[in-house]
């Protein structure tokens, strides 16, 4: 937000007759004595706030006009330029399935081929203790006593006892009205502070921002190994609680078409381009180390609406993983896919195991956009993704 004094002088300088718009330096520092030593010697008239051209030549810029023109060359404009932005239809978050986690716990749990088997506890088989199970649950049915009973997608009966529901986070991105000529980004956790320079010694501004308050960011500078991101005038935040957007309307090697999907992995953000142009955008989940989103250029091989993922990584089966009618699946790279993910509602920081996690409702947008053979680009600004395709396994979620 600009001082209180530069907001003063820009309402005068809209409702103040033109013949009382042009105050001398001179004038200027008889009314505020503190900043007369800064001023110029001189009966010169200050310039007016946004004046240019020929008419600025005969003028002094200084006061007002100076500094709504330094903050100008970084992309700062008083008031602030509105985003053209919007978001899908809210209804793309709707599926057609309830979801459930199936409880943390150190024993394996039951499953029944049938709810008189699961009444008989007659079990069919069970699954290991690992904590990332969810299922996707259709009908109820209640036992002598008392014990609920759910047939989930696989049609295997689970006891309510050992599940709980789940529902997917509401996020959406957006839809890009016009490509955004300055950066902007989601903050990514809540009660986070700005402060007035780049560094964590200097003053806090008083303001307070919320995980998915929405920003534009003018600037960034490392300071100390950290980089900050200036929000507005002598306004800046840590990047890390900022997932941020920035366009890159160039096609990546081999695009001839215009279409592309590019996953940024430092920024934790999906951006979609059509003909070149940008014209969706939102915050991911990616890889998390040691299973990482492999960087490259993929084409989109096969698009499912929903399926089920399942597998593990360790011998002892104990990161077993069983993910029921994961929706909307659109693979690029082996098992790696973009994919809605309903379990997570962290996204814009990596904890998937290879995937690139969206809300559903954006991957709902994407499956309706996208079509097999769109290219996928999936690259890391820092270089610190390990690019070497051996320590990348074939299994993902």
């Amino acid at each position: 937000m600009l001082g209180g004094a530069l907001i003063g002088s820009l309402f005068l300088s809209v409702f103040t007759p033109v013949a009382a718009q042009t105050p001398t330096v001179a004038a200027t520092a008889a009314a505020d004595p503190a900043n007369a030593a800064a001023l110029p010697t001189t009966n010169q008239s200050l310039c007016l706030p946004y004046l240019d051209g020929p008419s600025a030549a005969n003028c002094l810029m200084a006061g007002p006009a100076l500094q709504l023109a330094s903050l100008g060359s970084q992309g700062i404009t008083f008031p602030a330029m509105p985003l053209a932005l919007s978001h899908p239809p809210a209804d793309l978050a709707t599926v057609p399935f309830t979801y459930a986690k199936v409880t943390d716990t150190e024993d394996p749990i039951p499953l029944y081929a049938s709810f008189d088997d699961a009444v008989a506890k007659n079990v069919k088989e069970t699954w290991p203790a690992s904590k990332f199970k969810y299922v996707a649950l259709s009908q109820k049915q209640t036992a002598p006593d008392g014990t609920s009973y759910y047939q989930i997608a696989n049609e295997d009966w689970i006891s309510g006892s050992v599940i709980s529901k789940v529902a997917a986070a509401s996020f959406q991105g957006y839809l890009i009205k016009q490509p955004p000529t300055i950066p902007f980004g989601w903050v990514l956790q809540s009660e986070i502070p700005s402060y007035v320079a780049p560094s964590y010694a200097a003053a806090k501004t008083g303001k307070i921002y919320d995980r998915l308050d929405m920003v534009q960011c003018y600037d960034s500078k490392t300071v100390d190994g950290t980089e900050w991101v200036m929000i507005g005038p002598n306004e800046w935040i840590d990047h890390k609680y900022i997932g941020r957007v920035i366009n890159n309307p160039t096609p990546p090697a081999g695009v001839t078409n215009g279409r592309w999907i590019e996953v940024n992995l430092y920024e934790q953000v999906m951006t979609v381009y059509e003909n070149s142009t940008m014209i969706f955008a939102t915050l991911v989940g990616s890889g998390e180390p040691p299973f990482y989103t492999q960087p490259g250029t993929f084409q989109i091989y096969k698009m499912e609406e929903n399926d089920y993922m399942t597998g593990s990584f360790e011998t002892d089966h104990s990161d077993f993983y069983y993910i029921e009618q994961v929706p909307y699946i659109m693979y690029y790279d082996g098992a790696r896919a973009l994919h809605g993910a309903y379990w997570n509602n962290y996204l814009g920081y990596p904890g998937s195991h290879g995937c690139v996690n969206l809300s559903v409702a954006d991957a709902h947008w994407l499956y309706n956009w996208a079509k097999e053979g769109d290219t996928v680009y999936v690259w890391d600004p820092t270089g610190k993704t390990p690019t070497d395709a051996s320590q990348y396994s074939a299994a993902a979620f």
